[in-house]
């Protein structure tokens, strides 16, 4: 378990910050940008909570989800093979399982919309126009975290997770939307 007496350490002052397995790196690593984007994806999705009270159990669920998903991010590839750690020491790493829910989930909630005619604009009724905001979040940590598999090893599990949940989030906004009726759609060149 986690516990927290003191929440400033002074071990950041000069920059850098510690990781899972006890190393440091800079505060501005793609790692850690990674890691920044996915906590503001959350933050998003607390927000989106307020106004999109039908589907907040789904999304506090997610909430934790990705919270696994920063611990995973922060714990570099050697502890994908168990090193640094003694046997039996718990790695937490996203597993596909997590990927399958949002995929049900999904898939669930997709049955109650009409099928797109048009691309959706970001918005509709508070709730949607939220869930928009964390969707677009979240597209913005999967870009850092796509950035960061360019140059280090990041769980393939984590890297579906962040795909699928926009997807998810996008479904949701719709489903806020009154089941799609209520999407505001785009409409090409309207305003030439």
């Amino acid at each position: 378990m986690v516990k927290l007496n003191k929440i400033y350490t002074r071990t950041g002052d000069d920059g850098s910050t510690g990781l899972v397995d006890g190393s440091r790196t800079a505060k501005h690593a793609a790692r850690i940008e990674a890691i920044g984007a996915v906590d503001e994806a959350n933050s998003a999705i607390g927000l989106a909570i307020l106004a999109a009270v039908e589907s907040a159990d789904d999304l506090r669920r997610i909430q934790n989800d990705l919270f696994d998903l920063g611990a995973d991010l922060a714990t570099p590839k050697g502890a994908l093979d168990g090193e640094g750690f003694e046997p039996g020491e718990m790695v937490l790493r996203v597993v596909d399982g997590q990927v399958e829910w949002l995929e049900n989930a999904i898939d669930t909630a997709n049955e109650k919309l009409e099928p797109l005619t048009s691309f959706v604009l970001p918005g509709g009724n508070e709730a949607a126009a939220r869930l928009h905001v964390a969707r677009a979040t979240v597209r913005r940590a999967e870009r850092a975290m796509t950035a960061l598999a360019q140059v280090e090893p990041v769980n393939p599990a984590a890297l579906r997770y962040i795909n699928r949940l926009s997807d998810l989030l996008f479904t949701l906004a719709r489903l806020a939307n009154d089941g799609g009726a209520a999407d505001v759609t785009w409409v090409p060149g309207a305003n030439r």
